[in-house]
């Protein structure tokens, strides 16, 4: 037997209670950006529940910013998802009137501020800046 295995019931439901705690902050995150990307398909023009649904909210954040719907299948694809998720959020930044470094900082690395800041801010969509 492995010495880091659990010897009895109680190790392995405190393995479990670490996952749980986890969960929790992983769901309080996909609700903050479900709030902030609601505001942003609002913004935009599409219907705001669609921020809810987990693969949806890719495709029109996709089409948010100004590419088809089917793009999306480029984030399945290891480094270019990098590469297209960079250039999504800079093009999204752009849609809304903000410049590149707002959009790496704040929608690539800081992206749940970012998109509240894009979401609840007086920016207007428009989509002839892309």
């Amino acid at each position: 037997m492995l010495a880091s295995s659990p010897n009895n019931i109680f190790d392995q439901t405190s393995i479990f209670a670490l996952g749980g705690s986890t969960s929790l902050v992983g769901v309080a995150i996909y609700v903050l950006l479900a709030i902030a990307l609601w505001r942003v398909f609002t913004k935009a023009g599409y219907p705001g529940w669609l921020a809810i649904i987990p693969l949806v909210n890719a495709i029109f954040l996709v089409k948010v910013a100004g590419f088809s719907g089917w793009m999306t299948l480029l984030y399945l694809i290891p480094i270019v998802n990098i590469v297209f998720h960079i250039i999504v959020s800079i093009r999204v930044g752009r849609a809304f009137g903000h410049g590149w470094f707002f959009s790496l900082a704040l929608l690539v690395v800081f992206w749940i501020i970012g998109y509240l800041i894009v979401g609840f801010s007086g920016d207007r969509y428009r989509p002839e800046r892309i």
